[in-house]
């Protein structure tokens, strides 16, 4: 009878996690199809640094603006793939060579070395939680997947520029623009553009308008890729100009 019992519960249970799976896949398909054409109103991120804040006493702040691509600098979109992802343009969501070499680096015991294409990052800054465990990290790889099959490069790149930390509080191309150099992003120059591609990976650390000797070697090391890219990005390009490897280190 007990054994019954058991057999009748764990049915349940795999009927009620069915459910839940199938349920998770429809709202999460829809809601990248909605975000397709929809202005992303908040992230995680957003919200975990508003908590943050709060308990350190600090005023709240959240600034953001969203502004269509358009109105974003092509210097900047170019400026963000040759820092955070030379081979946007080509792949379908992941980096396996970077991928392999961040393995070996990290494996060995070296400073992480980090992998994500800029599909990732939207991914991650969009549906997700910050973290490195493995569920976070699959969630991110279905979430990269479903945005590659559902949106162009050219919306992965509006969204990533519109949600991306950019400073303390400050997200997206168009508040950082008017925070560090009091322009809109559409004015920003190929310099002002670099620095903000460069300050990506530690926004909070580094600071666009005042770039000390790290952002300002890196700024110049970006400024040069971009000449070799013909300092705009084709999104109908499927080849890679240049150097593919940063060989700048902080």
């Amino acid at each position: 009878m007990e054994s019954k019992t058991k057999v009748v519960w764990l049915k349940r249970l795999w009927k009620l996690a069915l459910k839940i799976a199938v349920f998770f896949m429809f709202a999460s398909v829809l809601s990248v199809i909605l975000f397709r054409w929809v202005p992303i109103p908040v992230t995680p991120l957003m919200l975990l640094r508003l908590i943050d804040q709060v308990e350190e006493g600090k005023d709240l702040r959240l600034v953001k603006d969203w502004e269509p691509l358009e109105n974003i600098a092509p210097s900047l979109q170019l400026a963000v793939v040759v820092c955070e992802d030379q081979e946007f343009l080509i792949h379908t969501g992941f980096n396996l060579e970077a991928i392999q070499k961040a393995f070996h680096s990290n494996s060995k015991g070296r400073k992480l070395r980090g992998a994500s294409t800029i599909s990732q990052q939207t991914a991650k800054n969009v549906f997700l939680w910050h973290g490195r465990n493995y569920i976070r990290k699959g969630l991110e790889a279905y979430f990269t997947l479903l945005i590659e099959t559902f949106w162009p490069k050219e919306r992965i790149m509006e969204v990533y520029l519109n949600v991306i930390e950019l400073g303390d509080g400050i997200y997206g191309a168009q508040a950082a623009s008017i925070h560090y150099f009091g322009k809109d992003a559409s004015k920003l120059s190929r310099e002002e553009a670099a620095r903000l591609a460069v300050i990506l990976p530690s926004p909070r650390r580094y600071k666009a308008s005042r770039p000390g000797p790290y952002v300002t070697q890196r700024t110049s090391w970006t400024l040069n890729q971009m000449r070799m890219w013909g300092n705009k990005l084709d999104y109908n390009s499927r080849t890679i100009p240049g150097e593919k490897e940063l060989n700048i280190t902080d």
